[in-house]
């Protein structure tokens, strides 16, 4: 899992898809979709943590860039 691409090809493999229209509720939305399938051992451990710190960085960067 490199992209944000592959965290979301994850989350269809499980019959998730989420479009909200806003990035960063967006964003925020498959992080507490991809904790929800970790806590109920649907995820390995790795594809875990790469996904959250895909999202959170991705986040970061929509935040930088909104407050521009």
């Amino acid at each position: 899992m490199n992209t944000l691409y592959d965290v979301q090809k994850l989350l269809k493999s499980f019959g998730i898809f989420i479009y909200v229209g806003d990035r960063i509720a967006d964003l925020e939305l498959m992080e507490a979709e991809v904790k929800e399938l970790y806590q109920s051992n649907l995820i390995d451990v790795r594809d875990y943590q790469m996904a959250i710190l895909l999202l959170r960085r991705e986040l970061k960067q929509q935040k930088e860039k909104k407050d521009e």
